[in-house]
């Protein structure tokens, strides 16, 4: 394995294409609650219009030589942004500050996990979310069936808040350093 780090522009999400739309697939075949939600989900209807919202935006691509092999996609958004036809994400009178802080998607190809790709992922994007000063509240949106996911923010500090859309998701919540 010849693990490389890019960090991309907005301009250059494009990159994670195919890795957000295998996200979509992998999410669904977890799911046990409404699975057929993911079917309008993709590149296109899930990165770039968060993309789009978003104030800031931060992506993280791996690759192995030039192969992709995962991303993370972490951004801050008005809270506003969360308060949508699709869902209320949040409480929004439980969030002082008017922006907030979001890993928002986050993918590694199989063969790739345990090998600490996800840590440096997760480290990277924290350390950028925390340089946001006037960012308090961090969250991240787990789908229903990836316990592997909800374990792991959970052993980096990240405590479930609640579920929306009938437990589609799971919220997770912490409050930044930063």
């Amino acid at each position: 394995m010849n693990l490389t780090y890019e960090v991309l522009s907005a301009d250059d999400a494009e990159k994670c294409r195919d890795l957000c739309n295998e996200l979509m697939v992998f999410q669904k075949s977890k799911a046990s609650i409404t699975p057929e939600l993911f079917d309008s989900m993709n590149f296109e209807t899930r990165m770039i219009p968060s993309v789009e919202k978003a104030i800031h935006n931060y992506i993280v691509l791996v690759k192995d030589g030039e192969k992709p092999v995962g991303y993370v996609y972490s951004n801050i958004s008005p809270k506003k942004a969360y308060d949508s036809n699709f869902a209320v994400f949040f409480d929004m009178d439980s969030v002082s500050r008017q922006n907030v802080g979001c890993l928002s998607q986050f993918y590694i190809k199989e063969e790739y996990r345990k090998y600490g790709v996800g840590s440096k992922l997760f480290n990277m994007s924290m350390e950028w979310l925390k340089q946001f000063e006037d960012v308090e509240d961090l969250f991240i949106f787990v789908s229903n069936g990836n316990e592997d996911a909800l374990e792991f923010y959970n052993r980096k500090g990240f405590a479930v808040s609640h579920q929306i859309l009938d437990g589609f998701i799971t919220v997770l919540r912490n409050k930044s350093a930063g």
